[in-house]
C-alpha cells in the first residue's frame, strides 16, 4: 500500500513539474507583440505604482525574454492618494528594477487631473494628450494597458481603456500602433493562485491538440482565442519580488492577493480596436 507522505510528495513533484516552466500562446489572426523577427516597443500603461507588479508580471516577464521585444513604463500618477506619492515613487523604481525595465525606458507622471483616487473617473482626453509625446518619443509599437473594467473595477485603471481609445483616434497617433486591455476575468477565478496556471496551461494544449482542435472547430469553438502568458516558478517568484518593492501598500489583504490572486500567474488580452 502506497503511504500517504509518498502519495503527497509524488502530488507535489508534480504539481511542480506542471508550473514549473512558463507557456504563452498567441493566435495567428493578432499582432500582439512577439517573436516575428519584427522589433516591437511596448509600452506598459498604467494608473499607479505596484499596478505593473500586481497584474501584469506574467506579460512583462515573458515578453522580457524575447530578444525583438522592449518594454517601456509609463504611469500616470505618483499614487498619492494617501499622501505617499514620493515613497511609492522609489517603490516603482526598484519593482521595475527586478522586473527588468531599466532607466531611460520608464516614467512616472504627476499632473493635475491625472491624481490617484478611488472615486475619480480621468478624462480621456486628458489621458490621451499625457500619453502620446512618450509615445512619439520612444517609437512605441504597442500599448498594453487595463481593459474597460479595470481588473478592480477602479476608476483610474478604467479611464487608462478610455484613454487609449482616444489616444488611438488622436490624429498625431501613428495609425500603425496596436493596443491591448488586460482582461478581467470573473471574481470565481480570479482568486485561485496557481490553479490558474494549470487551467491555462491545459487550455493552451488542447488548444493546440490537432485532434481536439478539429472536433472544436467542428463545434464552433475554436479554443483559447486570446493572447495568453502564463508564468513558470521562476517568473512568479520575480513578480513577488516585485511586489514586495511595494512595501508601503501590503496591507493585509494585499497579502490575500500575493497568494490567491490568477494576475501573478495568467494574463489574458484583448484588442482594443480603432473606433471606425
Amino acid at each position: 500500500m502506497i503511504s500517504f507522505p509518498f502519495a503527497l510528495a509524488a502530488v507535489l513533484a508534480l504539481f511542480s513539474i506542471a508550473l514549473y516552466n512558463p507557456s504563452s500562446t498567441v493566435p495567428s489572426t493578432s499582432s500582439f507583440p512577439t517573436t516575428n523577427g519584427i522589433p516591437s516597443r511596448v509600452l506598459l500603461l498604467t494608473a499607479h505604482p505596484d499596478d505593473e507588479a500586481f497584474f501584469f508580471g506574467p506579460t512583462i516577464t515573458a515578453l522580457n525574454s524575447l530578444e525583438d521585444v522592449t518594454i517601456y513604463s509609463l504611469c500616470l500618477s505618483v499614487g498619492d492618494g494617501d499622501g505617499d506619492g514620493e515613497v511609492r515613487t522609489k517603490e516603482l523604481e526598484r519593482s521595475l528594477d527586478v522586473l527588468g525595465i531599466e532607466e531611460g525606458r520608464r516614467r512616472v507622471l504627476d499632473k493635475v487631473g491625472l491624481k490617484d483616487g478611488i472615486n475619480t473617473l480621468w478624462d480621456a482626453s486628458l489621458v490621451a494628450e499625457s500619453v502620446l509625446p512618450f509615445v512619439l518619443e520612444h517609437n512605441i509599437t504597442s500599448i498594453l494597458t487595463f481593459d474597460n473594467q479595470g481588473i478592480s473595477s477602479h476608476p483610474n485603471h478604467r479611464s487608462l481603456y478610455a484613454g487609449t481609445h482616444a489616444l488611438l483616434a488622436h490624429p498625431s497617433t501613428p495609425r500603425t500602433i496596436q493596443a491591448y486591455a488586460l482582461l478581467t476575468v470573473p471574481l470565481p477565478i480570479k482568486y485561485i493562485s496557481f490553479l490558474s496556471s494549470l487551467q491555462a496551461k491545459l487550455d493552451i494544449f488542447l488548444a493546440h491538440n490537432p485532434f481536439v482542435r478539429f472536433f472544436t472547430q467542428q463545434q464552433g469553438d475554436i479554443g483559447v482565442p486570446v493572447p495568453v502568458f502564463v508564468a513558470g516558478l521562476q517568473d512568479w517568484t520575480r513578480v513577488v519580488r516585485a511586489v514586495l518593492e511595494h512595501w508601503s501598500q501590503m496591507k493585509w489583504f494585499r497579502w490575500l492577493g500575493v497568494v490567491g490572486s490568477r494576475y501573478f500567474w495568467v494574463n489574458e488580452w484583448v484588442e482594443i480596436r480603432r473606433a471606425t
